[in-house]
């Protein structure tokens, strides 16, 4: 039964999921947060199934469980038909579960939905606000209109909307309207410790390259121009669309976390010609392991790394070249950034992302400041 509060005995949260992107880590971290608060999650996948090695990591979860659920993606589908059977599994889950909250990790999953707890609905990215920001004020096209209607109803649906930065929650307001009650929690990444070894002269870029709004025809030609190797991990491919391959950077593509994360340790600087960036989880692993950030200059990365970059213009592959010959000539430079950027990471803790998720699910539930305190 619905109560005021998560109450000790009966702290329940269910959390979709997807295992196509970055909600996949995003919702186990804070699963395992979570469990630690002594809440019990139910993940709740969508989409294409894991790989099995993926679901060792839900075993890890002392307070976690996971189902998987035939049903697609908004974003994988072409037409809202394929979406009408999503509200209906949701609620069966919650009537046999019934947890205290349902935190959505994809906005049109709330368009429907009737429950007997608050929804908290977290916008990670969307078509509208990549749209502005990768094709500025040309018109959505029309077969993409469902999208951005289901997106806006779901925000709509929500007790409360969870985004990664201020710059995302902005343009979330620029794209549907003024959403209400948007709480902005950044993004978090565990803590690492990173050995001392020399830095090895690569720039090292990641992302989903298919995807237009990460900048790989950029990078590949600055790399042209870089007197160090351009490295480019990720992959070329998409779902619905292809990245050619590049001419000047080396493609790695996907790589297993532990290969990237011993570059990112190795890499000297790391690059981010994005031009869409509602967070750039990668970003902030590079900086905890100790790279020299080069970011272009849009208003995510000046939230999160101002003082702690170097910036420059988005889309100018020549003026990312120059800051990259910059930091490679200038150990000192390079060092300071290095550091300036170690610092910066530590402010986004696995710690204080739980505790502004658990505020926002306080406010959801209506409950006092007071509850929860002694999970924190």
């Amino acid at each position: 039964m619905l109560s005021g509060s998560l109450k000790p005995r009966s702290r329940r949260v269910l959390m979709t999921l997807d295992a196509v992107g970055g909600v996949w880590r995003y919702a186990l971290d804070l699963a395992g947060g979570l469990g630690e608060a002594g809440i019990d999650v139910l993940l709740v996948g969508f989409g294409p199934k894991p790989r099995p090695d993926r679901l060792v990591e839900i075993e890890q979860l002392s307070r976690a469980s996971l189902v998987w659920i035939d049903e697609p993606l908004d974003w994988m589908v072409s037409d809202a038909t394929a979406l009408v059977d999503v509200a209906p599994a949701l609620e069966r889950l919650a009537a046999d579960w019934r947890p205290d909250l349902i935190h959505l990790n994809l906005p049109s999953q709330a368009v429907g939905l009737s429950v007997a707890c608050p929804l908290v609905v977290a916008i990670h990215s969307c078509l509208a606000t990549w749209w502005q920001a990768v094709r500025g004020e040309a018109p959505l096209p029309a077969p993409w209109l469902w999208q951005r209607r289901l997106t806006g109803e779901g925000l709509a649906q929500a007790a409360r909307v969870l985004a990664p930065s201020a710059s995302h929650a902005t343009a979330t307001r620029a794209a549907y309207g003024d959403v209400a009650s948007i709480d902005v929690v950044h993004n978090a990444s565990p803590a690492v410790s990173v050995p001392a070894s020399q830095r090895q002269p690569v720039v090292l870029s990641a992302g989903r390259w298919w995807d237009e709004g990460k900048g790989a025809a950029v990078l590949d030609q600055a790399a042209a121009l870089s007197p160090w190797p351009v490295l480019m991990a990720g992959g070329l491919a998409g779902p619905d669309s292809l990245c050619p391959p590049p001419v000047h950077a080396l493609a790695l593509g996907d790589l297993p976390p532990a290969t990237l994360t011993a570059l990112m340790t190795r890499a000297a600087i790391f690059a981010s010609p994005s031009i869409y960036e509602p967070f750039g989880l990668a970003v902030l692993e590079a900086a905890q392991r100790g790279a020299a950030l080069v970011l272009s200059d849009i208003p995510t990365f000046r939230e999160l790394w101002s003082g702690a970059a170097l910036f420059v213009p988005p889309r100018e592959p020549a003026a990312l070249a120059a800051a990259i010959t910059r930091l490679a000539v200038d150990e000192g430079e390079r060092a300071q950034l290095a550091r300036a950027a170690l610092r910066r990471a530590a402010g986004f803790s696995p710690e204080r992302q739980i505790e502004g998720v658990l505020r926002c699910y306080r406010a959801a539930l209506g409950a006092p400041a007071s509850t929860l305190a002694a999970a924190e």
